[in-house]
């Protein structure tokens, strides 16, 4: 073995086993979220709750608490630390706490996807439009293979939530590009996203969103958005790429400029929490991204709160904001 093939070889070497260190990590994390989850108390029959949601980020604390219980329950699927839980908690907690998960209210989504918001909203008798980037927008943009956008109606409709029934009589659909929101989506209760304006290209069009998101909402109306936060690292971060992450001086610019104009902001806390799967950052490849093969060594769970994205660390944020004039 020539010397060059020897230092290429121990270089391959050590990507593989920097891989499988990766690995190990993320099996010992994943292992304690089940554990975790698997020791939360048995709770049956709760009321929903009545809390000071601020505009934050995901916690363990928060997906251990009786609200985002609540909120699985009324979803029917189990407690797990992953944030994506969370997100789906807190729009429906916001919404909840404003007195809008009830009959003749309307609410529009941005990027629904596959959610099962709608779903849901409508079994409490809110009237939905859904939207959704279009097919072509999508390829252009490289999502086409994610599986994570609605195609249609169709893909926002969980039977276990809403009968077919009452889910098409009170649910529709479009296409909407979120940069330029149509004009006749106008005069709704509530507006909400999930994990969505990260992906319009620039941190200045996702923060551009949430403003034109009041638009479509009436005087006192509420906008509840979640996405992606980035809280390692004060200094540098993602922008002008597919998914941008936002930082604490971001939300606090778009506090005040949101504020200046009469609006209301949920207070802000940065606290992404001190418990262990709060410590926990999740590394690639995530589980999109394993073989089949892999699945079948190491599981098909990837429960997290925080992750890495491009080597920052980042979680769920969420933001309510209440529109001037109500």
């Amino acid at each position: 073995m020539g010397l060059l093939e020897f230092l290429f070889g121990r270089a391959a070497q050590r990507r593989r086993e920097a891989e499988l260190a990766r690995l190990n990590l993320k099996f010992f994390g994943y292992a304690l979220a089940r554990q975790l989850a698997a020791a939360l108390p048995v709770r049956g029959n709760l009321p929903p709750a009545t809390i000071a949601l601020a505009s934050k980020p995901a916690t363990q604390a928060d997906l251990e608490s009786d609200w985002v219980a609540y909120w699985a329950a009324e979803l029917k699927v189990p407690v797990l630390f992953h944030r994506k839980l969370w997100e789906l908690a807190y729009v429906l907690q916001a919404l909840h706490q404003h007195d809008l998960l009830r009959e003749g209210v309307r609410g529009l989504g941005f990027g629904c996807g596959v959610e099962p918001i709608a779903s849901y909203l409508a079994s409490r008798g809110v009237t939905v439009t859904a939207t959704d980037q279009s097919p072509a927008a999508r390829q252009a943009q490289g999502w086409q293979d994610t599986s994570q956008h609605a195609a249609s109606r169709e893909q926002c409709y969980h039977g276990h939530l809403i009968e077919r029934d009452a889910f098409e009589a009170r649910v529709g659909f479009e296409f909407v590009d979120m940069a330029r929101i149509p004009t006749h989506l106008r005069g709704y209760d509530f507006a909400w996203s999930i994990c969505a304006f990260e992906h319009l290209g620039t941190i200045a069009r996702g923060l551009d969103f949430i403003e034109t998101s009041l638009d479509t909402v009436r005087p006192g109306g509420v906008s509840v958005h979640t996405t992606e936060f980035n809280f390692s690292d004060d200094q540098r971060t993602i922008d002008d790429w597919r998914t941008v992450l936002f930082q604490k001086r971001h939300f606090l610019e778009l506090k005040a400029r949101l504020e200046a104009r009469g609006h209301i902001m949920a207070p802000l806390d940065f606290d992404v929490g001190d418990k262990p799967l709060d410590r926990f950052i999740d590394l690639p490849p995530y589980l999109h991204d394993w073989s089949p093969h892999r699945r079948s060594l190491w599981g098909h769970d990837h429960n997290h709160i925080k992750m890495a994205f491009r080597g920052f660390a980042c979680t769920s944020f969420g933001l309510i904001v209440q529109k001037a004039g109500g």
